[in-house]
Formats: structure tokens, sequence, C-alpha cells
């Protein structure tokens, strides 16, 4: 009874979906029965962190718009992980997770100067606090 759904799904045999109340018609339709398996998080880091195109490479890049570096400390990724572990989202749930803790400083940083770095630690995703800035410095000076 405690096994996961992706365990017991794994098992299914055409004749239990006849028995649960499929009609065999739609039963026979079905070639291939698929399961997937929930993603731990080891593979939502690999998510994270790997693809050309990933979240976090995506996130740094409009950082880098605004000539700030973005850095994610590994204690952080792996609390973004967790969350959506625990919120059940899986690896569509990591996109709303970033903007969750990001939001708020992209929208603020094109109005503050001297930002050199943005640094998302454990405690910005375990306890929503804001993300560490740190200001360069040098002061940027207009010429006059």
């Amino acid at each position: 009874q405690n096994q996961p759904s992706g365990e017991l799904i794994k098992n299914l045999e055409p004749e239990d979906l006849i028995k649960y109340g499929l009609i065999p018609e739609f039963v026979g339709r079905v070639p291939i029965l698929a399961t997937l398996e929930e993603l731990d998080e080891k593979s939502l880091v690999r998510i994270l962190q790997e693809p050309k195109n990933s979240l976090l490479k995506q996130y740094k890049k409009l950082f880098e718009f605004e000539n700030v570096k973005l850095i994610f400390k590994d204690e952080a990724v792996t609390e973004i992980a967790k969350k959506a572990i625990n919120k059940k989202t899986g690896a569509r749930g990591l996109r709303s997770i970033l903007e969750s803790l990001l939001l708020k400083t992209m929208f603020k940083l094109p109005t503050m100067d001297d930002i050199d770095e943005v640094i998302v630690n454990r405690s910005v995703v375990k306890n929503n606090n804001e993300p560490i800035i740190t200001r360069s410095k040098t002061k940027k000076t207009s010429a006059a």
C-alpha cells in the first residue's frame, strides 16, 4: 500500500485496466504503457545546471544585461531542487521557484548603481530572504 504510484504503475498489465473499468477496445488501442519516475534531487540539480540553455544560465544572462554577475551557491541550487520536490512540481516548477526568488531583484536592478554581484545562497531559497547584493568598490562617475 505504501508503494509510490510510479512503482505500482510499472507492474500494470492491460487486464488490470479492463478490471478497473476501461473498455477492452480502448485498452487494445493503447500499444505501450509508459511510466515515468519522479525526478530526484540530483536530477533536478543537473537540469538546473547542465543544459546549454539551463534556467540558471538563462537568469545569469539576464543579469549580465545589467552588468551584474548572478551567483548561485551550490547549497542554494540543492535547496531549489528540494523545494520543487516538496511542491511536487518536478522540473516544471523550477522556473516559478527561480522567478519568485529573483523577480523583485530583477525589477530593482536597473534603478540601482554600482551593483557588482547578486548572490543566491541557501537562506535566500529556504527562508525567502532577499538575494545578497554586493556593490563594486570603485564608484562609477559620469563624465561631467
